[in-house]
């Protein structure tokens, strides 16, 4: 098998240079099998799309991680037995079975004080807080059945999006462009927008970990340069920054050959790809040109930051072939005063979410485009302080995601939970598990998309996983 340095490919003069770095004479003979005839090689944009191992059913994911674990009990999971119980001291066997972030002493049990209804056709159930995304009940599946590892903010998100609760690991979205690479040259392959601060894991969340840099996220900002360092230096003019960069460039390609070092390739790719963004960012960042109508959809205006502005991005960018797309909002921590902060929490995503699928579905995208929406861990059915300013602590046992899109069978439930949301009763569905079925969907094997990185093969799922079938068309 060639390996990542070998897939630079080396022109025939270089190969014969530098006797063929090594990889054999099989390896060799592939590499000048696909030199072009006229046209001599020195690199390949490793970001290259690639074939999927099998049918894939999605061509491009958007996740929406709310940082900081919004309560499943107030937004997808209706428990009415648990609402009987609010006021009522923990039953012992909950509060003794499990470690809990905060909580210090035997709780009271809290009900949601929201109200719930069934939606659309299926009948999924959704609080009157998501009274848009309720109306795409049938395209979205919830998973009410997700358990995770870590308790804590932290190493939550970091598990949630690296499948590892320690710094170091690539995210999901560095780990899907090193398996399919990009369908748009002129863009990142992982594009990342955050609403408000960064997550306790910082930007490791889309960070590449072991992989080459040319993997992690792209963190695109609300004001200034969409990308930093994106426009010319004073004086410098469009010319002027093509010659610089050929000049880098070809310095780089040299060195590429002497040493083969992934990071090289990664500075190359980089160098071409900021100065092509810089015709193909402002255009896309430009969103006056969308419809009154779109902006009324999604509740914004032209030039005006957050969320909901996130959201039109985001269909924007797989729009144009971008593969990942990460959209981070923060402010979901309730451990005190949730009905007012989650009501206020919810009117802000609501609408632009809702938004974001239904523009997806009328321009035939979101058959292709796998949407996810969940958080790190979920909160606990019993109150964290006192009943007049109530909270939920941090519950890694039992929350739930929801996805629509690109594969999901829409209108489903995966998973049940007893009768206050504290414990799984059917189908558990791990982090692990998770990862498994959006690489399936995106059409790699889980298993098989591995990186060798200090001895051994590492991949996204580490040793477990399993694709969740319930959830596919």
């Amino acid at each position: 098998m060639i390996s990542q340095s070998a897939e630079l490919q080396l022109t025939r003069r270089e190969l014969f240079r530098t006797g063929a770095m090594g990889i054999g004479v099989p390896a060799w003979m592939s590499l000048l099998s696909e030199e072009t005839t006229g046209a001599e090689k020195s690199y390949v944009n490793p970001l290259r799309a690639r074939k999927s191992d099998y049918n894939r059913r999605a061509q491009s994911v958007i996740y929406i991680h709310m940082i900081g674990a919004p309560s499943q009990l107030d937004l997808y999971v209706d428990k009415p037995k648990l609402r009987e119980m609010t006021g009522e001291l923990c039953p012992d066997e909950l509060y003794n079975s499990q470690q809990f972030a905060f909580i210090r002493s035997r709780p009271k049990m809290y009900g949601s004080v929201f109200k719930f209804r069934n939606y659309g056709e299926s009948g999924q159930t959704f609080s009157e807080l998501l009274p848009n995304i309720g109306s795409m009940a049938d395209d979205i599946a919830v998973i009410e059945s997700m358990h995770s590892e870590q308790i804590n903010h932290a190493p939550a998100q970091l598990f949630m999006q690296t499948g590892f609760g320690r710094f170091g690991r690539p995210s999901m979205g560095s780990w899907v462009t090193y398996g399919l690479g990009s369908e748009n040259e002129n863009l990142p392959a992982f594009v990342v927008m955050v609403t408000g601060s960064v997550g306790g894991a910082g930007n490791s969340m889309w960070g590449s970990g072991f992989l080459p840099s040319i993997y992690q996220g792209v963190e695109f900002r609300a004001s200034g340069d969409p990308v930093l360092f994106l426009s010319n230096p004073k004086g410098i003019q469009p010319d002027d920054r093509r010659k610089i960069v050929d000049a880098i460039v070809a310095l780089d390609r040299e060195q590429l050959v002497d040493m083969g070092d992934p990071e090289i390739a990664t500075r190359i790719g980089q160098y071409e790809m900021a100065f092509r963004m810089q015709t193909s960012v402002p255009q896309l960042m430009d969103t006056s040109q969308e419809s009154k109508a779109t902006h009324e959809m999604y509740g914004t205006k032209p030039g005006q930051a957050g969320f909901a502005n996130n959201c039109m991005l985001a269909r924007r960018f797989v729009e144009r072939g971008v593969r990942f797309v990460q959209l981070f909002d923060q402010g979901w921590d309730h451990h005190g005063g949730i009905e007012k902060s989650i009501r206020n929490k919810a009117s802000q995503i609501d609408k632009p979410i809702a938004a974001l699928l239904k523009d997806l579905k009328q321009r035939g995208l979101l058959d292709e485009t796998l949407v996810i929406c969940g958080s790190e861990f979920g909160r606990t059915p019993m109150v964290q302080g006192s009943l007049s300013n109530a909270g939920r602590d941090h519950h890694k046992d039992c929350f739930a995601i929801w996805m629509a899109g690109g594969g999901i069978r829409g209108g489903s439930r995966i998973g049940e939970s007893d009768d206050l949301g504290f414990s799984i009763t059917k189908d558990p569905v791990s982090v692990h598990d998770f990862h498994a079925t959006v690489l399936h969907l995106l059409g790699k094997d889980h298993e098989e998309l591995t990186y060798r990185y200090q001895g051994r093969q590492f991949r996204l799922t580490d040793v477990a996983g399993t694709p969740v079938q319930q959830i596919l068309s």
